[in-house]
This record gives structure tokens, sequence and C-alpha cells, in this order.
């Protein structure tokens, strides 16, 4: 009985990790970066000019030279009473990136780093100061939610 059990629970796990791998290849693909494009042109047009510190850069693999301690970037924040969220575009032509930041009531702070036409390259939780990478599924669902924030939020502009 345990080992049917056993069975059935990963046949379930196959089943929803292959029905999430075709519904996010073919969804993920186009409206990602449809919305990543209408996020980064708003972010040139009507962000404000901000740093990103190297430490941070280093944490989510964006690449910097030794000298720079920060990298220019135009960015939008909002906080709200559950949220501070910042979303960046590097101002530099030589790097292609937007990070999205979400520091939550609690403390944590997630990232997701992307390319406008790469889409989402990365997703990283930190939790009292140790950065650690999402799962998969997590950082896709989490990177979702915040298009989905980032987009609303152009639309009304």
């Amino acid at each position: 009985m345990r080992r049917a059990r056993a069975v059935l629970l990963c046949l379930f796990c196959l089943f929803c990790g292959s029905a999430f791998a075709s519904t996010s290849a073919t969804d993920a693909a186009f409206p990602a970066e449809a919305t990543l494009g209408k996020i980064a042109s708003w972010l040139e047009r009507d962000g404000r000019e901000g740093w990103l510190s190297g430490d941070v850069a280093d944490a989510v693999g964006i690449p910097r030279l030794a000298t720079e301690e920060l990298l220019e970037a135009r960015q939008r924040g909002v906080r709200s009473d559950e949220a501070l969220r910042v979303v960046q575009r590097s101002a530099d032509e030589r790097r292609d990136f937007l990070l999205f930041m979400v520091q939550n009531a609690d403390g944590r702070v997630f990232f997701y780093v992307a390319g406008v036409r790469e889409g989402l390259k990365g997703a990283y939780v930190s939790v009292n100061g140790v950065v650690t990478a999402l799962d998969q599924l997590e950082a896709e669902v989490s990177f979702r939610r915040e298009l989905a924030f980032w987009e609303g939020r152009v639309a009304v502009r």
C-alpha cells in the first residue's frame, strides 16, 4: 500500500512538472518579453536616476568591473503595507538587466534578475543577509506576479 502511494505520488509529480514545463515554456516566452519591454521603456522614460550596489550585483549575478562599487540604474519604487518594491534597469547600454526587488514586512528580500529579451535569468531570496536561489517553480510563479504588478503600474501612466 505504501509503495502504491509512493508510485502514485511520483506519477502525479511527473505529470504536474511536465504540465508546468509545457505551459510555462509557451506562456513565459511571449507575454514576459512583451511585459519586460514595456517596463524597460517605462523606466527609460519615467525612471529616476539611481544606483545598484556592487554587493547586490554580485549576489544576484550581475557582472561588474572590480572598480565599480555602484552601477547606474533607472528605477522606480512603490511602498505598501505588505512590501517595498523596486524595479531597476541598467542606465549603461553595455549592460542589459532588469532587477526586481521585493522586501516583505517579515524582512525577506526577493530578487528577480531578467533581460528584456531573455526573460528571467535568476531568482533569489535574502534572509538575514544570506542569499539563496529560489527553486524554478517558485521563481517562475513569483516572477510572473512581479511582472503583473509592474505591468499594472506602467498601464496607469
